[in-house]
């Protein structure tokens, strides 16, 4: 599906293999739907495309966090760092796993805490461990955040929702990492509609994370069902049902085989939109310190004022915007459990928030949907110099 001859041109646009209904009717024609051998074989290509020692399959990247950070096994209410513009899964999943969430501020320019942002963070808490994010497909400096947080690298869990296809210093986001999850939600950059993946470079960690995302059994519950199986099973670690099924993991396979054509055609939308924009008064371009960094461009965010006002002016010009994200410390509830003075430690992402607009950014965008898209940003920001 692509934007030519629509009325709008769609903010996103799922991309799909040609090769996934053939993958999922052979998966419905196998008998075996639940966690099988094509979850496995997932498992494995995606931790031969990061080069990564391993990776578990699971539900979501929310449940992703949740798992490894009740593998972590930390004492209850702990405090748990975490970026202030983030998604609400990501509170979340501190929250369910029986943590408290500390608010991180960003830098304005790569959207993702610092060392300075992190290190002042630490100093109001002694942090038990620390979720790092790669905002909009930045990878972020997890050795620096790690220092700077006086942590452990086996306390830092990844946010790689946006990470895949991102890297920095030549190595993948998830090649080395203790723990970084993923996600292949709809809007990803590999979607499969649901899904999650935890990859990391600790066998202890995998062992457990792959035994709690089926409830801590000792054995796959499917299996008991086969010839040959047995009823018996131990459950010696308390875990959650947030395992990935066969069908989610055959297209998965069928998308990931797509994927760096997908990341080129990313790349080249990303160079029209810099080569439009650059130099336009009042608009901030997404970070561009990008040496030794290779993007992933989940998204394309730029800053503008007057921003809720100019997003409605191009979706009446016909083109669809987003925001990613409005700061969890705005959320009604998180500012319930967090208290107002924590929720007022982050005066840059409260007035980054305030500027951010997401512009159509997916493989199926065309260069005529993609002009609509310029000439009208253009054309608003003209009218305001």
């Amino acid at each position: 599906m692509s934007s030519a001859g629509q009325s709008t041109v769609p903010f996103t646009i799922p991309s799909v293999s040609g090769e996934v209904s053939d993958a999922v009717v052979k998966v419905l024609d196998s008998g075996w739907i639940t966690t099988g051998p094509q979850t496995a074989a997932f498992e494995q290509e995606f931790a031969d495309y990061l080069g990564a020692a391993h990776v578990v399959a699971v539900a979501s990247c929310t449940t992703a966090l949740e798992l490894c950070l009740r593998a972590l096994e930390l004492p209850p209410g702990s405090a748990v760092l975490t970026p202030s513009l983030t998604f609400c899964g990501a509170i979340n999943a501190i929250l369910h796993a029986g943590h408290r969430p500390v608010l991180v501020d960003i830098d304005e320019d790569t959207l993702v805490p610092s060392a300075e942002t992190v290190a002042a963070a630490a100093a109001r808490v002694t942090p038990a461990a620390m979720i790092v994010q790669n905002q909009g497909g930045y990878p972020v400096d997890v050795a620096a955040l790690t220092a700077a947080a006086g942590l452990d690298r086996t306390r830092v869990i990844e946010d790689a929702a946006h990470g895949p296809g991102a890297a920095r210093g030549g190595k993948p986001v998830g090649s080395e990492s203790f723990a970084a999850c993923f996600s292949f939600y709809a809007t990803k950059n590999m979607p499969i509609g649901e899904g999650g993946a935890i990859a990391t470079s600790d066998e202890g960690l995998q062992e457990k994370v792959r035994a709690m995302r089926l409830h801590g059994m000792s054995k796959d519950s499917w299996k008991r069902y086969l010839p040959g199986g047995s009823w018996r099973y131990d459950v010696k670690q308390i875990g959650l049902k947030a395992n990935m099924t066969d069908v989610q993991a055959s297209i998965g396979r069928a998308q990931l085989a797509a994927l760096p054509e997908w990341q080129r055609r990313r790349a080249e939308i990303v160079a029209a939109y810099d080569a439009a924009f650059r130099g336009l008064p009042g608009l901030a371009l997404p970070q561009r310190n990008l040496d030794g960094i290779q993007h992933a461009w989940h998204l394309y965010q730029v800053r503008v004022q007057d921003r809720d006002a100019i997003s409605a002016e191009l979706e009446a010009a016909g083109v669809s915007t987003s925001v990613h994200f409005i700061p969890a410390n705005q959320m009604t509830s998180y500012r319930d459990i967090l208290g107002a003075d924590e929720c007022a430690r982050v005066p840059v992402t409260d007035r980054v928030g305030e500027e951010l607009l997401s512009l159509p950014l997916y493989p199926g965008l065309t260069s005529d949907g993609q002009d609509r898209v310029i000439a009208a940003l253009t054309e608003a920001l003209r009218a305001r110099s």
